[in-house]
């Protein structure tokens, strides 16, 4: 029962990370440096440092806690991770939020999964280690078929197609954009098992297990806006956007950060989700360790299901969608069979 606990818990967070591009897409008339430092101020500085809070034992600071052990790593890898969310930003406008993030998410789930179980020095030939290797071999399938049907949809789709369902759409460019968001990315993994100092002295502290967590996520995400508004302030400066932020009326001012924000929680809650579904996953090791796998399959899952819904998918033939409903189905199945294993 907790195991299913866990899961929906996971779920739920991928489906507001999955959408959280829609209210992007209701900014207007700014550029997409201005826009994308503005959310990340919610996604990765205010919402985040709000979930910490509830990690931080009774009558002890977030200071305190940081000074556990393991929190510059984190922000270093966080650091990292930033470039990852940076390239994975222009994945989407460069490819849309369903091939974009498809590609990009596949290669994350299979880093993020086995990096982490490699430093610890699991054996991915035999035992658990090789129920993790053969799950992420099945997600990365199940992303190769997406990753065809995307191809495929290139094909049948007229120039003026492409740029009617993503404005800036370019296909090379963009698949490059996204593997190396999905490598970088990975470091997001790598930075919660540095943190994992933290999250113990939250638990020692009479901090629940379904909290102990959100604190890391903090330093892993502070890491990650410092590279994104370097480099949006960077493009702002070259760009001479600076004046985007306003310039437009008040009106649309407070509406382009009302949408940010909610773009802003919606994608923070794919971590906060994660860390509180592990919580209930404890008995299981092997999904526990998959758990990274789990919410990036989702992640595409829920992003290829909004992609349809946005018409990204228009104008392709029925066998491309069909080959796109195979690779879904593949990936689903990745989860699957690793929860029927630990059965």
């Amino acid at each position: 029962m907790n195991t299913i606990i866990g899961l929906i818990i996971i779920a739920i967070g991928s489906f507001g990370q999955s959408s959280s591009y829609v209210p992007i897409n209701k900014i207007k008339n700014w550029s997409w440096e201005c826009f994308w430092l503005v959310q990340g101020v919610f996604a990765w500085l205010l919402f985040p440092f709000l979930g910490a809070l509830l990690g931080v034992p009774e009558g002890s600071s977030p200071f305190e806690l940081w000074s556990s052990g393991g929190a510059v790593k984190s922000v270093l890898f966080g650091v990292l991770w930033g470039v990852g969310g940076l390239t994975f930003g222009l994945s989407m406008r460069y490819l849309g939020v369903a091939l974009g993030q498809s590609i990009a998410l596949g290669t994350c789930a299979a880093f993020g999964t086995l990096f982490p179980a490699l430093l610890v020095g699991k054996d991915l030939f035999h035992g658990e280690g090789l129920m993790l290797l053969i799950g992420v071999c099945i997600t990365l399938t199940g992303i190769s078929i997406i990753g065809y049907a995307g191809s495929l949809r290139s094909k049948n789709m007229t120039d003026a197609e492409k740029k009617a369902a993503v404005k800036d759409f370019a296909l090379t460019k963009g698949l490059l954009v996204a593997l190396l968001a999905g490598v970088m990315s990975a470091c997001f993994a790598l930075g919660l098992e540095a943190g994992t100092p933290v999250k113990e002295a939250a638990v020692l502290g009479g901090v629940k297990s379904l909290y102990a967590g959100l604190p890391v996520i903090f330093l892993i995400t502070l890491g990650g806006f410092i590279t994104n508004a370097v480099y949006c302030i960077q493009q702002n400066i070259k760009n001479k956007t600076g004046k985007d932020y306003f310039s437009v009326s008040k009106r649309v001012l407070v509406s382009n950060i009302l949408f940010c924000a909610l773009a802003g929680v919606l994608w923070y809650s794919q971590f906060f989700g994660l860390e509180m579904g592990k919580s209930f996953l404890s008995e299981s090791p092997v999904l526990l360790a998959f758990s990274w796998s789990i919410l990036m399959s989702l992640n595409v899952l829920f992003s290829n299901i909004w992609g349809i819904i946005l018409k990204e998918w228009k104008g392709v033939n029925k066998s491309t969608i069909a080959i796109l409903i195979v690779g879904l189905g593949v990936l689903i199945s990745s989860i699957i069979v690793v929860a029927i294993s630990q059965n």
